[in-house]
């Protein structure tokens, strides 16, 4: 098959690169590099089958796969809230030309959504059918609401032009190639720990994360694009429910680290509890998370206890 994964230097992208060169794919890499980085597909550049061109999806470019995996959003708050203008652009005038090249070429096209499509949920855990209680004009509304409307163009594109998609609703994932600058809660501890700095929790860490290794989400995405006849939107993450301040004592004890944990006031319209409902993905397409959080965190710590090493030494 020839594969296009847009955002497909960045974090999640580069694994799912990876993982369809594996299996004997095409694949066609676009990035604008925004918050991607070519360091994570510099293994890929010398296989035959791998071509990366650069190119930002708000504006429009004729190709012609088979698959497209539509993933180019930043998706850190770091990032989206950055240029949160071309964060709405990102997920708008970005979807719509994927859905209009998916349309011309009769590809199937698999949009990467969400959690926060659900907001601070008012249901827990969240199912597929929940609606959501997101704050349409808050700071995290460039990411929020612009992918629900990337949502709503798909579901409006199958409806009216018949285009073969899907939706997959992401659940917090972690792993190798995160950016260690990119504001992420797992990617922030482990780099504060290797280095030997406080901790950052924000509020008084009760709040709740789901985190699902990155391995298992690309086999879930795969999944979800292989499946037939798929009518919505289908969660992807792991079930299992941490609080941020167990998550911080984890990486401290796994690191080593003698760091303090330092709590600071809660960011706005940051969720209290988050964990997916994955019966549906588990019906449908017969997948669960297999990689136990304390195996991903060490290899997440192997993999930026390296990078450190090689780019700022130790401090």
């Amino acid at each position: 098959m020839r594969v296009l994964v847009t955002g497909g230097a960045g974090f999640i992208g580069s694994h799912l690169c990876e993982s369809l060169l594996k299996q004997g794919d095409e694949v066609l890499c676009l990035d604008n590099l925004f918050s991607g980085s070519k360091r994570n597909i510099v293994p890929f550049l010398g296989n035959s089958s791998f071509e990366f061109i650069r190119h930002d999806i708000v504006q429009p470019i004729l190709l012609e796969p088979d698959l497209i995996y539509n993933l180019a959003c930043p998706a850190s708050p770091v990032h989206y809230q950055h240029n949160p203008v071309k964060t709405v652009k990102t997920n708008v005038m970005g979807t719509i030309h994927m859905l209009g090249m998916a349309k011309r070429v009769k590809a199937r096209i698999l949009q990467a959504s969400t959690s926060e499509v659900y907001g601070d949920p008012q249901v827990h855990p969240q199912p597929e059918s929940y609606w959501g209680h997101v704050n349409p004009i808050g700071l995290r509304s460039c990411y929020d609401e612009g992918k629900r409307v990337a949502e709503t163009l798909m579901m409006d594109y199958r409806r009216q032009n018949q285009v073969d998609v899907r939706i997959a609703r992401i659940f917090n994932t972690y792993g190798p190639r995160m950016e260690r600058d990119d504001g992420r809660v797992v990617s922030n501890l482990v780099v504060q720990a290797l280095l030997g700095r406080p901790l950052t929790v924000y509020g008084d860490g009760s709040q709740t994360r789901s985190f699902c290794y990155v391995s298992d989400l690309v086999t879930g995405l795969k999944k979800l694009m292989a499946r037939e006849r798929v009518e919505g939107p289908v969660n992807l993450g792991n079930p299992e429910e941490f609080t941020i301040l167990a998550l911080a004592e984890m990486v401290r004890e796994l690191t080593g680290s003698r760091s303090e944990i330092r709590f600071q006031s809660l960011p706005a319209d940051d969720p209290v509890r988050r964990k997916p409902d994955i019966s549906a993905a588990e019906k449908l397409l017969n997948w669960r998370p297999e990689v136990f959080l304390e195996e991903g965190l060490r290899q997440t710590i192997a993999y930026f206890d390296q990078l450190l090493g090689d780019e700022c030494g130790s401090e």
